[in-house]
C-alpha cells in the first residue's frame, strides 16, 4: 500500500469521526490522540476523541490494513 493509499484510508477514518455525533449532546468530536496498536495480532488505528461541546470522550478503533510491521514503534515513526 502506498503512502497515498494510507492517507486516503486515514482520511476515511476521520470522515467517520466527523459524521458521528456525540452520544450525550449531539456535538462534534475532535481527535485528541491517535495511536497504532496490535490487538490479538490484528493492527488497529486507535483515535481518542473529545466532544467539542460537552467534553464527552470516545475512542474509535479502525482496522489498519496498511500496517504490515508488528513493531508498532516503526509504524508510529512512519505515520508521524
Amino acid at each position: 500500500m502506498t503512502i497515498k493509499d494510507m492517507m486516503k484510508y486515514i482520511e476515511s477514518e476521520y470522515s467517520v469521526i466527523n459524521d458521528t455525533p456525540c452520544e450525550i449532546c449531539g456535538g462534534d468530536y475532535i481527535a485528541k490522540d491517535s495511536d497504532v496498536a496490535v490487538i490479538n495480532g490484528i493492527p488497529y488505528d486507535i483515535c481518542d476523541c473529545i466532544c467539542s461541546e460537552c467534553g464527552h470522550e470516545k475512542t474509535f478503533q479502525f482496522c489498519a490494513p496498511f500496517v504490515k510491521d508488528k513493531n508498532t514503534k516503526n509504524i508510529k515513526n512512519i505515520l508521524n
